[in-house]
């Protein structure tokens, strides 16, 4: 059975992975070293390695079913299946583990709706979700550690440190929106009940906000990623997602 859609030809790869083709081989290229070194074993698969990640990609990007994506590649939906049980977590971005001194970053919570309801929870979205911290470089608007999701119905003050975004990050300055009163990180001045606060705190939350209005522009861009709207992957497939399209988020962005 001939597939629709294949990384042969170029035109494919841009509209469903949104990177060039040059970076999409640099992609492959690294995925190519972990599969070598994972040292497979067992019936070779019927795809090349180039139309596997893109199969992933597409999955990621569209959201279709099983059912749906394996005719466009020309594999049954068992093998899409499988192809995306593999490739995923080879596809996921590692965590920096070293930051600049001078390095300033921004953390923020977004919720993930998943119907694997043994990790998520109703949120206040009204739906099943898992709660992921992301944090992204401010300067270079690199997405540089995502934590483990949690329930949807945790609080992102609890969540940083349970997800185990603050033991990455470690003492790197990092900012953050009210929700993380107490954490310890960079936060807009509170006014209290009936004060008014002084206009150079004013003008500080101001540029507060500018600044930290870069990770929402972030989730924007990877949200353009369907299957962070409706997730149906289950438990460890909900973080690899998220983890896949952060690095290809990445990608797009260094070119």
């Amino acid at each position: 059975m001939a597939g629709v859609i294949t990384a042969s030809e170029p035109s494919w790869i841009a509209p469903f992975a949104g990177l060039s083709p040059r970076c999409f081989g640099k992609l492959v290229t690294t995925v190519r070293r972990k599969v070598g070194a994972d040292g497979h074993r067992g019936r070779p698969w019927g795809l090349s390695l180039e139309d596997r990640i893109l199969l992933v990609v597409v999955y990621w990007r569209t959201n279709l079913t099983m059912r749906q994506i394996a005719p466009l590649f020309g594999v049954s939906k068992s093998a899409a299946d499988r192809i995306i049980d593999h490739l995923g977590p080879l596809l996921a971005l590692q965590p920096r583990k070293r930051f600049r001194k001078d390095t300033v970053l921004i953390v923020d919570g977004t919720l993930m709706p998943t119907r694997d309801h043994t990790i998520a929870e109703q949120s206040k979205n009204y739906r099943y979700s898992t709660a992921h911290q992301v944090v992204i470089d401010a300067d270079t608007r690199l997405v540089v550690v995502v934590g483990r999701p949690l329930p949807g119905n945790r609080h992102d003050s609890r969540g940083w440190g349970e997800s185990g975004a603050k033991a990455a990050v470690g003492k790197t300055m990092t900012i953050a929106d009210g929700g993380y009163q107490g954490t310890g990180l960079v936060v807009p001045h509170r006014r209290r009940k009936d004060q008014e606060l002084p206009d150079w705190k004013e003008e500080h939350n101001r540029s507060h906000k500018q600044v930290r209005a870069r990770v929402e522009h972030t989730f924007a861009r990877m949200k353009d990623w369907k299957i962070l709207r409706d997730c149906r992957l289950k438990g460890d497939g909900v973080h690899h997602a998220i983890l896949g399209i952060a690095r290809l988020h990445n990608l797009a962005l260094t070119g």
